[in-house]
């Protein structure tokens, strides 16, 4: 059984990150910080790379607040476009990094928990869009969330492309304008994206 303190007297690990030697070594800082000896800190988080991932994970909630304008193409672009400031950032390449850390499997459970439920908010923008009428009503919205996302990881992470601040805007009318064309030509779509 859980500790009956074991969430409100941890502190965002994120809390601790200013100090240079942070990535390192952080079990002093969050301890520290939550007032504790560092073998409590240890055995909360088990490795430095799930102390670290919570602490990306907190920080990154932070910094990709999901807009919610009642337009999805601004909603759409505001957020892949705070995404792509992100993932240049320090923060967002080491989130990255350890988002393709296979074999540990604390980390990986953590690793898929957190990108399902940041795919899941933008998911429900285009939801809230075909909702509105603006997007036809068999769009994925998981498969126009990935067609978004993934030109932004495949630069970021494969070939080292700049993310120029008009690419965001670019994948969002392309992939929009092909959700568009699906309502006014009352098309049905390819078989939708099955449950994680």
């Amino acid at each position: 059984m859980a500790n009956a303190c074991d969430r409100p007297c941890w502190p965002p690990p994120s809390t601790c990150w200013p100090h240079r030697d942070w990535p390192r070594r952080p079990w002093p800082a969050v301890a520290r910080a939550a007032g504790v000896h560092e073998t409590s800190v240890y055995r909360r988080w088990k490795t430095r790379e799930n102390l670290i991932f919570d602490a990306l994970a907190t920080h990154s909630d932070h910094a990709l607040p999901t807009p919610d304008t009642g337009d999805v193409h601004t909603d759409l672009t505001a957020l892949f476009t705070a995404l792509a400031r992100y993932l240049v950032t320090p923060a967002g390449a080491a989130l990255l990094h350890l988002g393709t850390v296979r074999g540990e499997n604390d980390l990986e459970q953590g690793r898929r928990s957190y990108w399902s439920s940041r795919l899941e908010r933008a998911e429900a923008l285009v939801r809230h869009g075909i909702d509105r009428g603006e997007l036809a009503a068999n769009t994925d919205p998981h498969l126009v969330v990935e067609a978004i996302t993934g030109p932004l990881l495949a630069r970021v992470l494969l070939t080292g492309e700049p993310l120029e601040e008009t690419l965001v805007p670019s994948l969002v009318n392309l992939v929009l304008d092909g959700a568009r064309g699906l309502r006014d030509e009352g098309q049905c779509q390819a078989e939708p994206h099955r449950s994680r």
